[in-house]
């Protein structure tokens, strides 16, 4: 992985706070180019806390849960401003966007805090040595009481970095979530799942509710000239700052053609163009696409050519939009 310091190496706490950033919530496989990216157009702290917040939203485009890089921008600023990353957990976590799993990790990582992350790979090797039976999030103080007996042995301790990452390596490539490898496992002999015959199930989670459906209709406008109109969404709450089509609230209740129209930025012959789901955290949304052309555009938002939309910080909902309209032209 291309955040790893090699052999005889520092680790550098930028890109290890990069790579964890990114990394939350999005798999390794997702993040790698988004990464080596975002490291070629800002190398280090200095330039990333220099950079617009635009810029910032732009490389972001497609990874996912924006908040993230809102803050992320913001702890650069904030950790230019004092000259570098604190090298303790405290002064870590008070920074912006940087919890208790974020704060360990880049201590341990970076700075051989002895500290043991505890991300979803650590939680599962934790709960199947211990044979911790809750199902989570109940689960988590144990899991956790046992990831710090395992940092409190000697070696992890004159470790800590070498210790964490290797806790997430043996997560991720031996005890996986399905047909664990336990009999490549160096803790084999140790773990109380295994001897149980429970391993594999563990750890255990509560069900999931259902995620409730939103419906919304979004306007794909274009002109003469060949500009798509965009808008920005507000600065906070769900896909903060980042570029859309214009269109409706998601809502509950599916949009009529006249509700939905009601909504357009301007009249025009709309047309329907097609239907786009996509699955946030907490629901899922369905959008009605419609596309009109005008001879101008006069209307609130801004334009911009639609062969230059992959520049724009558009998120992957709104580019799943862009991709419908384009496939049926």
């Amino acid at each position: 992985m291309p955040w790893r310091a090699l052999p005889g190496e520092r680790p550098d706490p930028y890109r290890v706070w990069l790579s964890e950033i990114m990394l939350q919530q999005t798999t390794v496989a997702a993040v790698v180019p988004y990464y080596e990216k975002f490291l070629t157009r800002f190398p280090d702290v200095q330039a990333l806390a220099a950079a617009p917040e635009e810029a910032v939203m732009q490389a972001w485009a497609g990874l996912g849960y924006y908040a993230r890089a809102r803050n992320l921008h913001a702890c650069a600023r904030a950790v230019a401003a004092q000259g570098g990353f604190p090298a303790d957990l405290d002064g870590l976590r008070a920074l912006p966007g940087i919890g208790p799993y974020t704060a360990a990790a880049v201590g341990a990582i970076a700075f051989g805090l002895p500290v043991v992350p505890v991300d979803g790979n650590v939680e599962r090797v934790v709960a199947r040595l211990f044979a911790v039976e809750d199902a989570l999030p109940a689960a988590k103080p144990a899991i956790h009481a046992g990831a710090a007996r395992l940092g409190a042995d000697p070696a992890a301790r004159a470790r800590p970095s070498d210790f964490a990452q290797a806790l997430f390596d043996l997560g991720a490539t031996i005890c996986t979530p399905t047909g664990p490898a336990c009999a490549l496992c160096p803790w084999t002999a140790a773990c109380a799942g295994r001897r149980r015959g429970i391993a594999a199930t563990l750890p255990r989670k509560a069900a999931k509710a259902a995620r409730p459906l939103r419906h919304g209709a979004h306007f794909w406008l274009t002109d003469a000239q060949g500009q798509v109109l965009l808008r920005r969404r507000p600065p906070r709450g769900l896909l903060g700052g980042m570029t859309e089509l214009p269109g409706t609230p998601w809502r509950a209740a599916s949009w009529t053609q006249p509700a939905a129209f009601v909504h357009a930025p301007m009249p025009a012959d709309w047309r329907p163009a097609g239907e786009v789901r996509h699955g946030f955290t907490h629901f899922e949304l369905h959008i009605a696409l419609y596309a009109a052309t005008v001879a101008d555009i006069d209307a609130e938002g801004f334009l911009r050519h639609a062969a230059s939309l992959d520049d724009e910080a558009l998120p992957s909902v709104m580019r799943k939009c862009v991709q419908l309209v384009r496939a049926r032209d």
